[in-house]
C-alpha cells in the first residue's frame, strides 16, 4: 500500500520534470567542480594557489559541500511543493478524503520526496567523483584527489552523508508546516546550510563526526512532530 501511495504522489506532482530538474543540476555541479579541480577557476589570481577555507584543501570538500548545499534545498522545494502547497492549495483536502488514514498519506509523500533525492544526490556524487577521477588521468587538479571509488568505505561514506543531506530537510518542512508558508519551507534550508557548512574562522560543523547523527536525529525528531498530529489537527 504505500509503495502504491508514493508511486501515486510522483505521478500527481509530475515526477517527469523533477527528474529533468535534477540531471540538469547534476550537469551544472558536475561541469562546476571539474571547472574547479581543472580549469583553475578557484585558483587565486596573485599567487596561483587555490583559494579555500581552511580544511576543504581537498577536492572532496567541495564536491560535498556544493551538492549538499543544492540538494537540500532540492528537497524543501519539492516537499514544499508535495505538501505545504497542497495544504495551501487544499488539493490535500482530497487526499484526506480517501479512506486511508492523514498520516500515511503524509508519510508517503515524504518518503516520496526522501527517496527520490536519496537517490538523485547519490548518483549525482557518483558522477562527479567518477568524471574527477577520469580527468585526473589526462590533467593536473588543483585540489589533492583524496578519494578512492574502489573502496567500500567510499561507497558507504557517500550514501551515509547523501541520508543526512536529504533527512534534514525535513526540518525545513516542519518550519514551513508551522508558519504555512511554501516560501519558509525554502528559507529555512538557507538557513540549514549556513548553519551545517559555514565556516567561523577555523570552526566549522562540517567537518564534525558527530554532528550529523546529532542533526539526524533531530531531523526525525521533526519528522515525527510534523506527522504525529495530522489525524486531529484542521487542515491549513
Amino acid at each position: 500500500m504505500m509503495w502504491k501511495l508514493i508511486k501515486l504522489e510522483w505521478k500527481k506532482n509530475n515526477i517527469g520534470k523533477y527528474i529533468r530538474n535534477a540531471v540538469i543540476l547534476a550537469a551544472i555541479l558536475c561541469l562546476f567542480i571539474f571547472s574547479l579541480a581543472y580549469l583553475g577557476i578557484a585558483n587565486d589570481p596573485d599567487t596561483g594557489i587555490p583559494d579555500a577555507a581552511p580544511n576543504n584543501g581537498t577536492i572532496s570538500s567541495p564536491i560535498e559541500l556544493f551538492t549538499s548545499m543544492s540538494f537540500l534545498i532540492f528537497t524543501s522545494v519539492m516537499l514544499s511543493t508535495f505538501i505545504v502547497s497542497a495544504y495551501k492549495n487544499k488539493t490535500m483536502n482530497l487526499m484526506f478524503s480517501y479512506p486511508i488514514k492523514r498520516q500515511k498519506i503524509l508519510i508517503s509523500e515524504m518518503l516520496a520526496v526522501w527517496i527520490f533525492n536519496f537517490a538523485a544526490l547519490v548518483l549525482t556524487k557518483l558522477l562527479i567523483y567518477g568524471c574527477v577521477l577520469l580527468g585526473s588521468r589526462f590533467f593536473v587538479s588543483s585540489f589533492p584527489i583524496d578519494f578512492h571509488m574502489e573502496s567500500v568505505s567510499f561507497h558507504i561514506q557517500l550514501v551515509i552523508k547523501s541520508m543526512v543531506t536529504v533527512t534534514i530537510g525535513f526540518i525545513a518542512l516542519f518550519i514551513g508546516m508551522v508558519m504555512k508558508s511554501s516560501k519558509a519551507t525554502i528559507l529555512s534550508s538557507f538557513l540549514l546550510i549556513l548553519f551545517t557548512q559555514a565556516n567561523i574562522g577555523d570552526l566549522t560543523m562540517a567537518g564534525n563526526a558527530v554532528f550529523p547523527i546529532v542533526l539526524t536525529g533531530i531531523s526525525l525528531v521533526f519528522a515525527f512532530l510534523s506527522i504525529c498530529r495530522v489525524e486531529i489537527d484542521d487542515l491549513m
